[in-house]
This record gives C-alpha cells, structure tokens and sequence, in this order.
C-alpha cells in the first residue's frame, strides 16, 4: 500500500513540473521578438532605401512610418507589408523611453492621424537612443529592447540581465 501512495507522488510530481513549473510567459517574449525582428528589419530596409523610417507606439499597439521626400512629410508604409500596423495583445503593457524621457502613450487611435515618430530610424543605420518595456499586466517581469552607445538593438527576454560589456545608453530611472 505504501509502494502505490508513493508512486502516485512521484507521477503527481512529474505532472506538477510538466504542467505547471514553467511560468515562462511565451506571449510576451514571443512579442518581444516579434518587436526587435521589426526594428531590425526597418533599419535594414532604411539603409537598402537609404530613406528615414520612424517607429511610433501606443498603448495599445505600434506601427512604423517612413519620410516621403515628394511631400517631405511622414506617411504609413504602405508599400511593405512586414512593417503594417500591429496590436499588442490583450494584457500587455508598453512603456517607451525615448533619449532619456519618458513617452505618454495613447490609449486610444487619435481622430487626426499624427505620423511623426517616437524614434527615428535613419537611412545611414542610426537609431534614436530608445528602451521599450513590454510587461504583463499585474507581473513584475519586462521584456527590454534598448540602443546601446553604439547604436545597437538588444532584446533581453524577462529574467535576463545584460551582458556586462554592453553599455547602455543613458535612460531615465524607472523601475
């Protein structure tokens, strides 16, 4: 009898870990890299281009933008598909640090679309010094994807650190 009551602990323990011992939130990361994979093909696309494209995000969502010489103004990428506007999914929270300061997002679409970039992502390869944070709603765990002195993308998935020879760019105290 005591045989069986501790082989149905060990499966009960097996299926514990298997079902429940990775609190890996997969749709933040997967978004995260979603994000960095963006920002990395933009950039790419703004140096093959060699035009400025922009990065704008909201509370809700983000979308890109590119600078039309023609109109010397900025417009949505409608030619590229890859870089159409996107919603973040339901419960997650964005925070944007744009050259040390903090970015108010939107909750909502405003009425008069505005296309000017949060940051800029110019024809040469240079990127604004940026942080994005993208965070669960009631977690204490970020995704970050940051510029360092370099201007260089890094994505550092929840639970990471950064590595300790990359420096960061100056970004204002948040938690």
């Amino acid at each position: 009898m005591l045989v069986v009551v501790f082989i149905i602990g060990l499966v009960a323990a097996g299926a514990i870990v298997a079902f429940g011992g990775d609190r890996r939130d997969t749709e933040l990361e997967k978004e995260a890299e979603r994000l960095d994979a963006l920002l990395d093909y933009s950039r790419e696309q703004a140096e093959l281009q060699t035009r400025d494209y922009g990065f704008s995000m909201t509370a809700t969502g983000y979308s890109f933008v590119v600078f039309d010489m023609l109109t010397n103004q900025w417009r949505e990428v409608g030619e590229d598909e890859a870089l159409r506007e996107r919603s973040l999914p339901a419960g997650l929270l964005p925070e944007v640090v744009v050259e040390g300061r903090g970015i108010v997002l939107e909750n909502k679409k405003p009425q008069i679309k505005d296309f000017k970039p949060q940051v800029m992502i110019f024809a040469n390869g240079d990127l604004t010094s940026f942080e994005v944070a993208l965070g669960r709603e009631g977690s204490a765990d970020r995704a970050r994807i940051y510029t360092d002195e370099e201007s260089r993308l890094h994505l550092l998935q929840p639970g990471e650190e950064p590595p300790p020879d990359v420096k960061a760019r100056p970004m204002s105290t948040r938690r």
